[in-house]
């Protein structure tokens, strides 16, 4: 490749994942586009990770290591060492598709305008890596912001977005949140810019015991932590956080009555 390629960084936290880390490493390794950078970030790890990670000689792939301090402050650490012109992010139990680079950056490239390129999501099984649970396909162009107020799953699933460096924007998650710090992080950087994704497939999101969705209690208090975020740092307007409340009170309700829990949805629908 040229010297004027891009660099792409990616950046995965790591917190015990011994069983699946491996996995994730690989998919990096055969990204038909060649020309990255991995910044793994070990929380605090008790198990092999650390053996496992280290155990891969590759000089595109960068080591760091920290007392735990949790995920967002491991996502900081890569975000403050990255060298690329773009970014995205990998979690340790899941996987890129080996043209999730490519397409993402061909996005890029036709269009300049674009800062933020989205792709399709593969949601799959822990246990079995064929099966199919969700496809998510974004549907949403443009300035994103009020689309992500409005929990809009035409822009957003997670950490799928790679996105195209801006030197006077400042990324970085907000500490002391355990949940929705993705959807934080995208109002936090999306009050300008523009969003587009390929039809492609970009990720692979594994399911396990872990997921958000399994800790309904502390989704909720993460989707009401960022309500107070938003009302005193993002001065969102009396609407735009009734409305913000409103989506969250919806989707927390119909998810405690997925799982049976009544006096949860009661409790939160009347909050």
């Amino acid at each position: 490749m040229s010297i004027d390629t891009p660099i792409i960084s990616i950046i995965t936290p790591v917190f015990n994942a011994e069983k699946y880390i491996a996995l994730a490493i690989h998919s990096v390794l055969k990204q038909t586009y060649s020309n990255w950078e991995l910044l793994i970030i070990n929380d605090g790890s008790t198990d092999k990770s650390k053996d496992i990670i280290i155990s891969f000689k590759d000089e595109r792939i960068h080591y760091f290591e920290q007392e735990n301090k949790g995920v967002s402050a491991a996502r900081n650490i890569g975000l403050q060492n990255i060298k690329g012109d773009y970014f995205c992010f990998l979690d340790a139990d899941d996987m890129l598709p080996e043209n999730s680079l490519k397409d993402r950056l061909d996005v890029f490239i036709n269009h300049p305008e674009i800062e933020f390129v989205d792709g399709q999501v593969r949601v799959f099984n822990s246990e079995n890596h064929d099966s199919t649970l969700r496809l998510f396909k974004p549907t949403f162009k443009g300035n994103p912001f009020q689309a992500l107020l409005n929990l809009s799953e035409a822009c957003f699933f997670g950490l799928s977005w790679m996105i195209k460096k801006n030197s006077i924007k400042k990324y970085s998650f907000r500490m002391g949140l355990t949940h929705a710090e993705d959807l934080l992080f995208y109002l936090s950087v999306s009050k300008s810019g523009i969003y587009s994704h390929t039809d492609s497939l970009v990720y692979q999101y594994r399911v396990s015991g872990n997921t958000a969705m399994t800790n309904l209690t502390k989704l909720e208090s993460g989707y009401f932590k960022v309500l107070e975020i938003l009302i005193s740092d993002f001065d969102i307007s009396p609407k735009q956080a009734i409305d913000f409340k409103s989506k969250i009170k919806s989707i927390m309700t119909k998810s405690y009555l997925s799982k049976l829990q009544f006096f949860k949805a009661f409790k939160v629908f009347t909050r």
